[in-house]
């Protein structure tokens, strides 16, 4: 019976990072307000407040919408929300999307983005337990005394700002977000990364993730909504002529990485992804079920494999007898089979993977 390593995925599980530990000192400034609603909705409407796009769609029903606005009514506690103060000044929403966007809904007295007839619902209370003389109200029907009440009622708003540049330490961005973003369906790792690293290099990254040769290997038609297969392509990026700079944890290289070439504009950018449109290609030809030693798709495989091959020369030639016999390789096994993320398995498998890939040149 085999059994599943920490860099082997399924199409329903995440890629795990080994368990490595890294010190991390935030050079941050945290500042807690009691915001009033009347001022976060107004925030939220002139977007000084904002809920990025990586985030998850907001998913609240009318009901469960109402019911936060009841507390308020009636004081019962809200838990806090959490921001990040970007360079533009702007607050992002890293905990709390759903509270804020409620209350901003309330108070515009409309629920909901506006439909394909360019329409909105009328945001009427409703479901409510404890003011039922308050049913199916908008903010404008309430009496003027429950309209100041809510306006007036405070929500402590935690907001965390970066004071060291990012370019001096890029991945403390990504830890804020990591332990901050608390929520009920928290943002995974590369999910964050795009929330924190966001530019050009994202789009690129999407781009390549398109490609049908790249697909096939995946294993999936379609993207994958939790970003593994856009994280495998990182991952290739971040070692493509770098692999000697390599240092664990993974998941902080990664961040490192995408950090320091979110414009994505430069030679090696450029060299990356010619390369790999051509190594996608000429793998999903040559091989079936590419990468899967064990029957899942072994990230640590396809790192090494396709990272040796998008450093060849255009001429470089691949087949499955080459491949077959690398799996088998005894050294390459251990090197894939665990502790796979350390510094020494991921120079291992690529110099054993450069000298049976290179060999025929």
């Amino acid at each position: 019976m085999t059994t599943q390593t920490d860099d082997e995925i399924q199409t329903d599980d995440s890629i795990d990072e080994v368990t490595e530990t890294s010190t991390v000192e935030f050079n941050i400034v945290v500042t807690a307000t009691d915001w009033s609603l009347n001022q976060l909705a107004t925030m939220f409407q002139s977007e000084d407040i904002i809920v990025p796009d990586y985030q998850r769609k907001f998913v609240w029903d009318i009901r469960r919408a109402s019911k936060l606005i009841e507390s308020f009514a009636i004081g019962l506690p809200v838990p806090q929300v959490f921001f990040y103060e970007n360079s533009d000044g702007q607050l992002e929403v890293i905990d709390g999307q759903q509270r804020i966007t409620s209350i901003a809904y309330f108070f515009e007295g409309y629920f909901g983005p506006p439909n394909a007839s360019g329409n909105r619902k009328v945001f009427g209370l409703k479901g409510l337990e404890q003011r039922r003389e308050l049913e199916g109200m908008t903010f404008e029907d309430l009496d003027e005394r429950t309209r100041r009440k809510l306006k007036n009622t405070s929500l402590r708003g935690v907001t965390v700002k970066q004071l060291t540049p990012e370019e001096e330490q890029p991945e403390s961005v990504y830890h804020i977000f990591e332990r901050l973003n608390t929520g009920g369906q928290p943002l995974n790792a590369q999910e964050i990364r795009n929330a924190v690293y966001r530019g050009p290099i994202l789009a690129n990254l999407e781009k390549l993730n398109k490609n049908p040769h790249w697909r096939a290997i995946y294993g999936k038609p379609e993207p994958d909504p939790k970003q593994r297969d856009i994280e495998l392509i990182l991952r290739l990026f971040s070692l493509f002529e770098n692999v000697e700079q390599y240092s664990p944890p993974m998941k902080d290289f990664l961040s490192r990485e995408m950090a320091l070439n979110k414009e994505f504009d430069d030679e090696r950018a450029a060299r990356f992804i010619k390369s790999f449109q051509r190594v996608a290609k000429v793998v999903n030809e040559a091989l079936e079920k590419a990468f899967r030693p064990r029957g899942l798709l072994n990230a640590a495989t396809l790192e090494a494999v396709m990272g040796v091959l998008l450093e060849l020369p255009k001429s470089f030639t691949f087949d499955s007898k080459m491949y077959d016999r690398l799996i088998v390789d005894e050294g390459f096994v251990e090197a894939i089979s665990s502790n796979t993320t350390s510094r020494d398995q991921v120079l291992s498998r690529r110099h054993i993977a450069q000298q049976v890939l290179a060999s025929n040149e």
